[in-house]
């Protein structure tokens, strides 16, 4: 966990190059603001980082500046630009920021394009002073959770109605889409939570966004921009190859909410009753296999059964008084 946490700080820094207060940080990674110096401090020894005043940096690097453009790139960047700017709902800070740097990495051989590049961000950053700071604070979010392929808990409102709507939600993509009105919303695409339900939401009407400690994995054939053929079902659920050890066959009753595929139980060489499934791969499954007692064993896949096992000492440990 410690290695992971190190991870998505430093890719944090990496996507905020203007630094983060620690308070900020802590928020982002889900550990208490004490947590953050000690994660600064092992950082240190592979990274440049520095504080100024309150703010976390990592210190500029020329391998971490920007390639030079060709000419043609650097009118594509402008161009780009321009369309972002002239026919999106919400201008995002971000990229004025990200612009700016383009543009000073041109300005030594186009330096025309440079100045139309400025006057691009300095434009967005005058449309983003106008966009509400919720709705770039639910971007970071669902774009830390992208990043980081971690589950989000949203609450969103449905487009028909005001009816708000709480939901588990990962992510895999964030762009553009077209209505029928002709807008084109930012939006994110993703699974809900024990569905194979891939859904569009556009981000103005997530209301919250909280990052989950759960990870999630996007499937390789997905293909969430091209309608199923007759009979043909989205890929769009992560599933473990799961095999139990069941003292009956009854023990099953207690996975029959959860999303599973290809289950198959038959009698080992032992005379002993064996599942094998793909099963969602959520907190649910856990409680699940906890809720069948020892009536279910977790066998395969052994790094599942490490992390289940883990699961159940975190539990042991809240009633270490009476163990």
């Amino acid at each position: 966990m410690k290695a992971e946490r190190l991870m998505q700080l430093e890719l944090l820094l990496l996507s905020h190059p203007e630094g983060m207060r620690r308070a900020e940080i802590a928020r982002r990674l889900g550990v208490h603001r004490s947590t953050i110096g000690r994660y600064v401090d092992v950082l240190k020894k592979h990274m440049d980082i520095f504080e100024d005043g309150y703010i976390i940096k990592l210190a500029p690097r020329e391998d971490m500046d920007i390639m030079k453009l060709s000419i043609y790139e650097s009118l594509a960047f402008n161009l780009s630009a321009e369309l972002l700017a002239n026919h999106v709902e919400f201008q995002n800070p971000h990229l004025a920021s990200g612009l700016r740097k383009i543009a000073g990495n041109m300005r030594t051989y186009a330096p025309t394009m440079s100045e139309n590049l400025d006057a691009v961000a300095e434009a967005i950053e005058v449309g983003a002073k106008k966009t509400n700071p919720k709705f770039i604070h639910t971007l970071e979010v669902l774009t830390d959770s992208w990043v980081s392929g971690k589950m989000v808990k949203i609450q969103h409102r449905k487009t028909t109605s005001d009816e708000i709507h709480e939901t588990e939600f990962a992510p895999y993509f964030i762009g553009f889409r077209e209505d029928t009105h002709g807008r084109r919303p930012m939006s994110v695409t993703g699974r809900l939570r024990h569905t194979s339900e891939i859904q569009t939401i556009d981000i103005q009407d997530i209301i919250e966004a909280d990052i989950l400690d759960e990870v999630y994995t996007i499937p390789d054939n997905l293909r969430p921009f091209r309608k199923p053929e007759t009979g043909e079902r989205y890929g769009g659920i992560d599933l473990i190859p799961l095999t139990l050890r069941l003292k009956e066959r009854s023990a099953l009753n207690s996975f029959s909410m959860i999303y599973r595929e290809q289950c198959e139980v038959y009698t080992s060489t032992k005379g002993e009753l064996i599942c094998e499934m793909q099963a969602e791969n959520s907190i649910e499954l856990m409680l699940r296999i906890v809720q069948s007692g020892d009536a279910v064993e977790v066998l395969g896949p052994p790094a599942y059964r490490k992390k289940f096992v883990k699961e159940l000492e975190k539990i042991l440990l809240i009633y270490k008084d009476i163990v």
